[in-house]
C-alpha cells in the first residue's frame, strides 16, 4: 500500500522553556503563550482540532471542537536551539556537542583567510540583528563592495550585500567558499547568504536567502526513505539544511504562503514518501523580530490553510505539524530561545482523540515517519 507522511515544521513554535531552559538564559520563555497572552481573541481552531489547545490550554482559543488528531510535545536532546540540530534531530540524528558559536565575532584569521580567498574586505564581524547590522553598515558595503560579515547566539556565518553591487549568485559563491573553509573548531552550522536592497526607506532584505549547512555527520530518515525508492520531497529551506543528503526533489519558497501552495502542489506529484516542507517566516519575520502581532498573524493564516491540506491527504497520508525550536517573541532579546516543540498528527484512518504526552527527544517524529513509511530502521543514531 501507497503511503505518505507530511511534515511541516513551523519554524520556531515552541510551546513553553525547556527543564534546562536556564542554561541557555531561556528560562520562563514560552512562544505560544506570548503570543496568546498578547494577542485578544487569539484562536487558531484548526490546529486545535489537531490537539494544540490540549498541549497548551488557555492561549490559544476555547475548546469547542472534538479533538480528531494526536498530539503532544518533545524536549530537544541535542545541544543547542539551532534551526540545524532542530532538523536533524527530528530526522532522527542527535548532536551531542554543539556547534560552535563565536559571541566576539570570527578570530582574526578566519576573517582574513576568507578576504583572502574572496578579494573582499570585511566589515562588521560581529554579534548582531540582520535588520540592524544592514540599517548601520548597508551604506558603506553598497559604496564599497565589502562583505558584511555578522553573527548571532546561533552557529552561524551571514554574509550580507546589496544586490545592485555584488549579485545573488555572486554572493552564493562567496559563501561556498566560507563553507568550505569553517570546518573543524570553526566548523558552525550553518554560512548564510543575506542579499539586501537599496530602497527611499533604507536597506531591505530581500528573498534571496540562502543557507548552505553542513551535511549532517550521520544518515537520518531522509537517507533511509530514498534508499528505499521512496521519495523525499523538500519545501523551503529544508534542502539547505540538510544540505541536500538524502532529498529526491526541492522547491525553494519565498514565504509562508507560498510554503503552503508548493505543499499542496507536492502532494499532487509525490506518490508515496516523505513531503517535508519548513515555514520560516514565523521565526525570520516575526519571532527574531519580536513581533507578536505579526506572529500572530502568521499562525492564523496557516491555520485557515490546514483545511486545504486535510482534503488534498489520501486515506493513508500522515499529516504532522511541529517545530524546531522556539523563538519567543515576548522575550528578551532576539535570539531563538530553548523550548519544548508540538506534535500533532492526523491521519483519516485514525481520526480520533489520542494524548500522545510528553517525548524525551524529537527522534521520536523519525521513528513514527519511518514506521508509518514501512522503512526498516537498522541500528540507530
Amino acid at each position: 500500500m501507497e503511503r505518505r507522511v507530511c511534515l511541516i515544521v513551523l519554524d520556531s513554535f515552541g510551546v513553553g522553556a525547556l527543564p534546562d531552559a536556564a542554561n541557555y538564559g531561556d528560562e520562563g520563555a514560552n512562544t505560544l503563550k506570548s503570543i496568546g497572552a498578547g494577542v485578544e481573541n487569539f484562536s487558531l481552531p484548526h490546529l486545535n482540532r489537531l490537539g494544540l489547545l490540549k498541549i497548551l490550554p488557555g492561549y490559544c482559543g476555547e475548546d469547542k471542537e472534538k479533538v480528531i488528531g494526536s498530539y503532544g510535545k518533545a524536549r530537544e536532546k541535542s545541544a543547542g536551539k539551532d534551526t540545524t540540530v532542530g532538523h536533524w534531530e527530528i530526522a532522527g540524528y542527535v548532536k551531542e556537542e554543539p556547534f560552535p558559536v563565536f559571541p566576539e565575532g570570527f578570530p582574526a584569521e578566519v576573517i582574513e583567510r576568507f578576504e583572502k580567498a574572496t578579494g573582499k574586505k570585511v566589515i562588521g564581524n560581529i554579534p548582531a540583528s540582520g535588520t540592524e547590522i544592514i540599517r548601520t553598515l548597508g551604506k558603506e558595503q553598497t559604496e564599497t563592495g565589502s562583505l558584511i560579515v555578522y553573527t548571532s547566539a546561533d552557529s552561524v556565518f551571514q554574509i550580507a550585500a546589496n544586490e545592485e553591487v555584488i549579485p545573488v549568485e555572486e554572493l552564493y559563491r562567496f559563501c561556498r567558499i566560507a563553507r568550505e573553509q569553517l570546518t573543524g573548531k570553526y566548523g558552525v552550522a550553518r554560512v548564510i547568504a543575506r542579499p539586501f536592497v537599496s530602497t527611499e526607506e533604507g536597506y531591505v532584505r530581500t528573498k534571496n536567502r540562502h543557507d548552505f549547512s553542513m551535511i549532517p555527520p550521520k544518515e537520518t530518515m531522509l537517507n533511509r526513505i530514498s534508499a528505499s525508492g521512496r521519495e523525499v520531497a523538500a519545501v523551503g529551506k529544508i534542502y539547505d539544511i540538510f544540505a541536500g543528503s538524502g532529498i529526491t526533489r526541492h522547491v525553494y519558497t519565498g514565504c509562508n504562503e507560498e510554503g503552503v501552495e508548493k505543499t499542496l502542489q507536492m502532494m499532487q506529484e509525490v506518490n508515496e514518501g516523505l513531503i517535508f516542507t519548513n515555514l520560516v517566516d514565523f521565526d525570520m519575520i516575526y519571532g527574531h523580530r519580536r513581533d507578536i502581532e505579526g506572529y500572530a498573524k502568521a499562525l492564523r493564516d496557516f491555520d485557515a490553510r490546514i483545511p486545504e491540506i486535510m482534503d488534498a491527504m489520501m486515506e493513508e497520508d500522515l499529516l504532522i505539524i511541529t517545530a524546531d525550536h522556539g523563538c519567543d517573541p515576548g522575550y528578551k532579546g532576539t535570539d531563538h530561545t530553548r523550548e519544548y516543540i508540538p506534535i500533532m498528527m492526523y491521519s483519516k484512518s485514525m481520526e480520533k482523540e489520542n494524548n500522545i504526552g510528553e517525548k524525551e527527544s524529537f527522534t521520536w517524529i523519525s521513528e513514527v515517519v519511518e514506521n508509518w513509511l514501512g522503512i526498516k530502521r537498522i541500528g540507530g543514531n
